[in-house]
Parts: C-alpha cells; sequence; structure tokens
C-alpha cells in the first residue's frame, strides 16, 4: 500500500517534494503544512504549479496530525526542535532536508527528540543531497575495496545564482574579509557536515578522536549583485569548510564544501564543475563525481526555474528513504542503520 504522506511547508524544496510525492504511485499525499496565513486554505497544487490536487494546505497541526500519517516530509530552512517533536511523539515518523542528519551537536535538544520518537514509537532520518545522499554515494563506493584509508567527499559550487542570504550569511558572505569571527560562522553554519562525518565513520565502523572544521575565505574585489542582496567589494564572496573526522593525526573521513559568487575573486577559485568528487583512499583507490543537468525536455525560462534541479536533488534523497523511515525502529536512523534505500517508483508508466 501507499505511504500516507503529509508534506511539511512548500518552499522551494518543499514544491518538488510534492509534484514527486504526487507523481509516485507508491507514496500518497494525504495533508500539508502551510506556513503562512496566506497559503491556508489553499489547494497544495496551486502552492506548487501543478493541477489541484484536491488537498487544502492548512496551519491546523493538530489536523493534519491526526490524520495519522506514516510520515513527514519535514522540508524548511532550519528544524524548529519544538515542531519535530510534536509530530514525532504524535506517532508521525519524519524524514527531512532541513539540516539534519543525526543531531550530534544538538545537545539537550537531541535528547528531547529521541525521547519523542520513544513516546511516539517513531523514527527520525535526516539527508538531502549534501550532506545526505553524496555522503551514501561515498559509503556504497567505498563497498569494493578490501582496505580504506581515507573517505573525502568535495562538492564545488558557483552559487552566484543562488540567492538565498537567510542562509548563506551565517557561513561568512557578505561579511568583511577581515571579521574576526568568520571562521566561528563557517563552522557553525555547516556543522551539520560533522554530523555526516560521523555518518560515514559509524558506516565504517571506526570510532574517530576528533571531529574539527577548517575554513578559508576569500573576498570580492567588485560588488556582487544578486537578485535580493548584494556583496560589497572587500566583503567574503567565497567560502570552503572541511570537516575532518580524524584518528589520532590521521584524516579518515573528510567532507569538505568550496563556494563562490561572482568572478572577481581573491584569491581567484576555479571552479570547473558544480557538482561532486568522491574519493576513497585504499585498495583500490576509487573515483567518482556526481554532476547533475537537465534532460532534453527540461523547460526553464529563468534562472528561478533551472534552479529547480538542485531542489530536486535536495528533496528526492529524503522521499526515497520514506520506505526505511517506517520500518525502522524508534529513535533517530541514519544511513549507516538502514538498509539501502531504492529509487522506486520514479520510471514514468508511458
Amino acid at each position: 500500500m501507499a505511504a500516507r504522506v503529509v508534506q511539511w511547508t512548500t518552499g522551494n524544496v518543499g514544491k518538488e517534494s510534492v509534484k514527486a510525492i504526487v507523481a509516485n504511485p507508491g507514496l500518497r499525499l494525504v495533508g500539508c503544512y502551510a506556513w503562512s496565513e496566506r497559503k491556508n486554505g489553499v489547494d497544495v497544487g496551486e502552492l506548487v504549479g501543478i493541477d489541484p490536487v484536491g488537498i487544502a494546505a492548512t496551519t491546523d497541526v493538530e489536523a493534519l496530525l491526526g490524520l495519522k500519517p506514516d510520515c513527514v516530509v519535514y522540508n524548511p530552512k532550519w528544524p524548529s526542535i519544538d515542531e519535530l517533536v510534536r509530530i514525532l511523539e504524535a506517532g508521525a515518523n519524519v524524514v527531512t532536508t532541513a539540516a539534519f542528519i543525526n543531531g550530534r551537536r544538538l545537545g539537550d535538544d537531541r535528547d528531547r527528540l529521541v525521547a519523542a520518537c520513544e513516546r511516539g514509537g517513531s523514527s527520525l532520518l535526516g539527508t538531502g543531497v549534501s550532506p545526505g545522499f553524496a555522503d551514501l554515494v561515498a559509503i556504497t563506493v567505498a563497498g569494493i575495496c578490501s582496505r580504506i584509508d581515507k573517505v573525502t567527499v568535495s562538492e564545488t559550487a558557483d552559487t552566484t545564482f543562488y540567492d538565498s542570504p537567510e542562509t548563506e550569511r551565517p557561513v561568512g558572505f557578505g561579511q568583511p574579509i577581515d571579521h574576526p569571527d568568520l571562521h566561528d560562522m563557517a563552522r557553525d553554519g555547516t556543522a551539520v557536515f560533522g554530523e555526516a562525518v560521523a555518518m560515514v565513520a559509524d558506516a565504517l565502523n571506526v570510532e574517530l578522536d576528533e571531529i574539527a572544521c577548517d575554513a578559508e575565505f576569500a573576498k570580492t574585489t567588485e560588488d556582487v549583485e544578486m537578485a535580493s542582496w548584494t556583496i560589497p567589494a572587500g566583503c567574503v564572496a567565497g567560502v570552503a569548510a572541511s570537516w575532518q573526522g580524524r584518528i589520532g593525526a590521521r584524516t579518515v573521513v573528510d567532507l569538505n564544501v568550496r563556494w563562490k559568487k561572482g568572478s572577481t575573486l581573491e584569491p581567484d577559485w576555479v571552479i570547473e564543475r558544480d557538482g561532486w568528487v568522491i574519493r576513497v583512499d585504499g585498495l583500490p583507490t576509487v573515483t567518482t563525481t556526481l554532476d547533475f543537468l537537465p534532460p532534453p525536455d527540461f523547460q526553464a525560462q529563468t534562472m528561478e526555474e533551472f534552479m529547480a534541479i538542485g531542489h530536486i536533488i535536495t528533496a528526492l534523497p529524503a522521499l526515497n528513504a520514506i520506505p526505511s523511515a517506517v520500518a525502522a525502529p524508534p529513535g533517530i536512523v541514519t544511513y549507516s542503520d538502514l538498509d539501502f534505500p531504492m529509487p522506486r517508483g520514479w520510471v514514468p508508466s508511458t
């Protein structure tokens, strides 16, 4: 039977999530949470740009939880612990793309989530494309090695057209290049990658002595103008962060990102492709790349429409994990705890 799903928010990622849920015979949309009053009562199809689906978005959380969904697809930009606790203790499993992998950095809030799972008999799984799916690929690639010395996932992207100051300012973008707190901002703003380091280490069955973050920055020599904000000359327009899991002085897991805006960086960072390079050093050493391109029939007239590809690859790992999350025992679970999620239901019938 199709899993009964409630969609939580219809932002950029949530829109693509709804479209995919409606198109997949293994999933059944039964409700949708509206974050704003202006969306309350509006057909979900209208909110995401498809034909009406006969389900109205609502701000009534109790009504949604009363539907007893098998799973809530939770897609805000940032997680609300109070919201997640309420959902989990009501008995709904959750898959989320909201900057969560295992919650190891959350302290007491993580304990609250675990307790809510136990009370509700529910599970919580965090993923996305990165961190999340890219790390799952790395774990899978490591499966052909008889010795594993180091697992590295390197993400590079020119994010000039990714216009999201509320998510980019926290990691340092737009700050003066000599700001004394830049490293702390990059560390705190990318901390979910530290959670992913722990997940990869769990999959490798190794105990890390330390998980640390190194960061570097580049400034722009000219103003970088975007749709909703501008980075002034002399301020940060390039952020790189490397989250490293170490045993002694040896790094065994390295998950790193390098993001830039504009073409006037100092020092100059060359981004050859938007995507990921995954390398497992060992016997043998294996390298693979993840690139994403539109299919021949893809139509986009604006950069915003083209950016839907990035939102799709963020949303889909969570949807594919729904059966695993529903079947999992209560608690916080990660890819290292589950059977490999299969991409079922995405091949069109015609």
